[in-house]
């Protein structure tokens, strides 16, 4: 086998194998988030379906968690944790988990709240119409 053919093989292996990696770290969305789909530029989530003290993860092309920290107050962020980006898996007492290490992540703010993730949580902006979500640029 030619060097060039070897690394083409090796280049596609790596590939394969990081693109299982990325869908084994998005674990399953727990009983306090629900992983949801939305339309670009539609609504993300209703906020019937992000309980006070949790949240929702929904998949919006770049992923976010919405949390509803205190009641009526809702917060959008990444849904990447900041250890090594996975995808969070749900959130339960105003805490935002990760279960592929173990990081936790503040609600109310996305700071993190337990190593190994050192890193906040990306803040993103959010508008509520009625019972939408909407997640804003």
């Amino acid at each position: 086998m030619s060097d060039t053919t070897r690394r083409a093989v090796l280049a596609g292996a790596v590939g394969v194998t990081a693109a299982s990696v990325i869908a084994a770290c998005g674990g399953d969305s727990g009983s306090n988030s629900t992983a949801g789909n939305s339309s670009p530029g539609g609504p993300v989530a209703k906020k019937s379906e992000v309980p006070v003290g949790g949240g929702k993860i929904v998949a919006d092309g770049g992923g976010t968690v919405i949390t509803q920290p205190a009641a009526g107050t809702f917060k959008a962020f990444t849904a990447i944790c900041t250890h090594q980006q996975c995808i969070v898996s749900d959130v339960a007492n105003n805490t935002i988990n990760c279960r592929c290490h173990g990081s936790t992540f503040s609600a109310v703010n996305g700071s993190a709240t337990n190593p190994p993730a050192t890193g906040q949580l990306e803040e993103k902006k959010l508008r509520i119409d009625g019972e939408d979500i909407y997640l804003t640029t």
